[in-house]
């Protein structure tokens, strides 16, 4: 840093969240100065394309498509990255880090993949490396499990981290809307990506998890391992039957930490009709950390767009810029402590369980199913059966704590009986959930 107390910082991306973020600097340009104890200053905005129209922030002459121009500045200070992706983002981002330089990201599927690699690296070099708007918007769930829970252990979270699912789940229960609509609908209305594989199959709300787990359980592990499943297969009428047996259906991130392992996963759950997160409706995040010594603690909020996003980064900008001002950058990413952690296999997670069954109507159906079930020492707490015409019928249950590996087991027994009529569908409920 220059002589001058002066921050002096350049941006990789102008695209939504970049703009949000130049917005602020600029709307709170003397406030932020002095929380800083130095005004922010912009060198260059790195942008692919120089002549797109951009939000009235960016200043022209801020304006580069050389990433050469931007990491060589001798007087740069803190480089904030809002471009996204992997390959492009890491290699910038590794140089900065190498140089010695403050690093602001919200790219979670860099540090799900990256993460403890680059952090190791700005350990080394004396700097930090900050990433609050990589999960949850601005929803401060990193700086919590960061600093305000360092004194307790954190046992376990779990919360809606895809703004898209819960949206269209949302419709789905409220409208009685089929997936292909909400779908639609949260395509027009811009929460959805025209290809929109991330957020539905649930591979976003991932590599949130993997991010929240380095955190939260000290836990270096591949987003790969972590098992995922999304909302496609889900209709109106699984919201109509969780309705009735007093349940809403949520996408869910879990994870438990089980000292020898930790508990990651991804999936659709029913959660009783009275718990905080069953309410959390629309766009919406929520994340429910519990501590062994605080207790449940909740955090919710908007997840994700331009300025809630961008209030995360300037967040994680001003104390970036603080700590080089008064010489300990590094002290809060030094604070990170990870280690290589085993992800407990699916097949071993504990939980009950709702199932439907399209079946043919006709005499031996349910005891076929029963005996299956109770054959793997899954027994069944509620059930009831609809009747949708033509022969066919769905019959819904709700199991006892049961271990996944046997209810999967169970499930492809009953495949095989000549009544199944489609596909049968089982998820968790969020209630009541251990591992052995």
């Amino acid at each position: 840093m220059q002589d001058a107390k002066t921050i002096r910082i350049s941006l990789l991306g102008c695209g939504t969240v970049g703009g949000g973020v130049l917005r602020l600097l600029k709307q709170n340009s003397a406030y932020l100065a002095s929380r800083v104890g130095a005004p922010l200053v912009v060198r260059k905005v790195l942008v692919r394309d120089p002549t797109k129209e951009r939000d009235d922030a960016c200043e022209r002459g801020w304006v580069t498509t050389s990433a050469e121009e931007v990491l060589s500045d001798p007087e740069l200070d803190v480089l904030v990255e809002v471009i996204g992706g992997e390959q492009d983002a890491g290699a910038l981002i590794e140089r900065a880090l190498r140089r010695g330089l403050g690093v602001v990201t919200a790219n979670k599927l860099l540090l799900a993949r990256r993460g403890p690699e680059l952090l190791d690296l700005a350990v080394q070099q004396g700097t930090d490396l900050a990433f609050e708007a990589s999960v949850g918007g601005g929803i401060p769930v990193i700086r919590t499990l960061r600093e305000a829970l360092t004194s307790d252990w954190v046992e376990q979270l779990h919360g809606i981290v895809n703004g898209t699912c819960n949206y269209m789940l949302t419709r789905m229960r409220e409208d009685g809307w089929s997936f292909e609509q909400a779908l639609r609908e949260a395509q027009r209305l811009g929460y959805a990506e025209a290809e929109p594989s991330l957020d539905v199959d649930g591979h976003d709300a991932a590599q949130k998890l993997v991010v929240l787990a380095m955190l939260a359980f000290g836990a270096r592990v591949r987003e790969d391992k972590v098992p995922t499943s999304g909302i496609r297969t889900l209709d109106a009428d699984d919201h109509r039957f969780a309705a009735r047996l007093g349940y809403r259906i949520k996408h869910l991130a879990v994870g438990r930490d089980h000292r020898d392992k930790v508990e990651l996963r991804v999936h659709p759950a029913l959660v009783p009709e009275g718990d905080v997160l069953a309410s959390v409706s629309g766009v919406l995040n929520a994340i429910r950390v519990e501590g062994r010594a605080l207790g449940p603690c909740l955090l919710s909020g908007r997840g994700a767009g331009a300025m809630p996003t961008a209030v995360s980064v300037v967040a994680d900008l001003v104390d970036v810029a603080r700590a080089r001002l008064a010489g300990v950058a590094g002290l809060a990413t030094r604070g990170i402590q990870m280690e290589t952690r085993e992800i407990l296999p699916l097949q071993e997670v504990l939980s009950s369980f709702y199932l439907r069954f399209p079946v043919q109507d006709r005499p031996g159906v349910l005891a076929g199913i029963a005996s299956a079930l109770g054959a793997f020492g899954i027994s069944i707490e509620q059930m009831f059966q609809t009747n949708p015409g033509k022969g066919l019928v769905d019959i819904i249950m709700t199991t006892h704590q049961a271990r996944w590996g046997n209810l999967e087991n169970a499930m492809r027994t009953i495949y095989n009986y000549d009544f199944i009529a489609g596909d049968i569908r089982f998820l968790p409920i969020l209630r009541d959930e251990s591992a052995s």
